[in-house]
């Protein structure tokens, strides 16, 4: 019998507490991914949200599982942000790899033993993932010979497999992708020097190369052909999650203002007694529990048709939401806001990176664009003004 949602939020909110809330500023001075605390995340559930239960997993409805980043954003959004992409390749493994695959990695990817991340975008293309370098030959015993590289690839050279997608023919266009499943002691797979990230050190983010690298195809994920259609999906999943890990950190934002203001003597009184303070903390109680309905919203529309288009509508408006909060908070801090133990200023830049990750709140706009373009065929034709000569 599948866990319920409730145990799981109750488990992912003690984990906030106790393991990361405590520690994440330790984390990013050692600059090293605490493997300590995803093996205590793994052991309260959270490495196999989606993945079904005969393989280990906790069998979650998508619309269920992501609320649990917003529990964990509460801590640190990066965290929350890896341990999603996680759970993503997992799903993937597990609902779509071969019978081999599942039976090797499966259960290791569900309990946390193994960690994975996902490898879709490159140097030179950025968000224009069709622009894709990377090519697979599939040689005469079945195996793949990759070569190619990756960018922004999270938990480099720290997961223990990278699901990624790659080209197997000359030809334009996204017809010919595939997703394979990297292992990470494939000879020829490496990383190039880690991305200086300030405020998530912890959070190992790197290119990642691949010179002759030889898989198995018991590894495809995805075949020829599907490649780009399930990584837009998983897309759409990541853009979900760092809505809700968003929600998180605009709560942390918000009660850190809250905690510091009721107290903060002022004008014979408190800041929390002026009007001026409750307006600016007031927009952000209203954005959050905005961006809560529409994240959960979105979640539960994933796998329709709707799914695309409501996983960009979070995602360019939460993270959005995000950045306004944590400057709000900040500014009602004064100049104590800029202080590093009251950790607004990590939420600032938190916010930035998760407005940015699989793909940028202008890149949503695009898909909302689009969409309304295909709406607006469907309407009658209003009269335009003529201009002058105009017959």
């Amino acid at each position: 019998m599948a866990v319920k949602i409730e145990t799981l939020l109750d488990a992912a909110r003690k984990h906030t507490d106790d393991v990361i809330k405590p520690n994440v500023d330790a984390w990013n001075e050692a600059g090293i991914w605490p493997r300590d605390a995803s093996d205590k995340a793994a052991a309260l559930g959270l490495t196999g949200l989606y993945a079904p239960e005969e393989w280990g997993g906790q069998g979650q409805p998508l619309g269920d599982g992501i609320r649990v980043y917003e529990e964990l954003g509460k801590g640190d959004g990066a965290y929350a942000f890896a341990l999603s992409m996680h759970n993503i390749c997992t799903f993937a493994g597990c609902g779509f790899g071969t019978e081999a695959f599942k039976k090797k990695w499966a259960r290791d990817l569900t309990s946390g033993r193994k960690l994975a991340n996902f490898a879709l975008t490159e140097p030179q293309s950025g968000s224009d993932a069709g622009n894709m370098y990377s090519r697979a030959v599939i040689n005469d015993d079945g195996t793949w010979t990759i070569n190619g590289a990756k960018a922004w690839v999270s938990l480099a050279g720290e997961a223990d497999i990278y699901f990624t997608v790659v080209k197997t023919s000359d030809k334009p266009g996204h017809k010919d992708m595939a997703m394979i499943a990297i292992p990470a002691d494939a000879e020829g797979l490496s990383f190039g020097p880690r991305y200086e990230t300030p405020s998530y050190e912890f959070l190992p983010l790197s290119e990642m190369y691949m010179k002759d690298v030889v898989v198995s195809e018991d590894n495809i994920i995805l075949p020829v052909g599907q490649g780009l259609q399930g990584s837009l999906m998983a897309i759409d999943i990541a853009r979900v999650s760092i809505a809700s890990g968003c929600c998180g950190l605009m709560e942390a934002a918000l009660d850190t203002a809250l905690a510091y203001s009721k107290n903060r003597k002022m004008f014979k009184g408190v800041n929390l007694d002026l009007d001026g303070i409750q307006w600016m903390l007031g927009d952000v109680a209203t954005d959050l529990e905005a961006s809560r309905l529409l994240y959960r919203a979105a979640a539960n529309a994933l796998g329709t048709d709707e799914g695309p288009l409501m996983a960009a509508h979070a995602k360019r408006f939460v993270p959005d939401a995000a950045v306004k909060a944590a400057n709000t908070c900040t500014q009602v801090l004064g100049g104590m806001g800029l202080l590093k133990p009251y950790g607004l200023d990590r939420l600032s830049r938190l916010s930035q990176m998760l407005r940015i990750v699989d793909g940028t709140t202008e890149i949503s706009r695009v898909v909302i664009g689009r969409s309304l373009q295909k709406r607006a065929e469907t309407l009658p034709d209003l009269p335009i003004p003529k201009g002058f000569g105009e017959s």
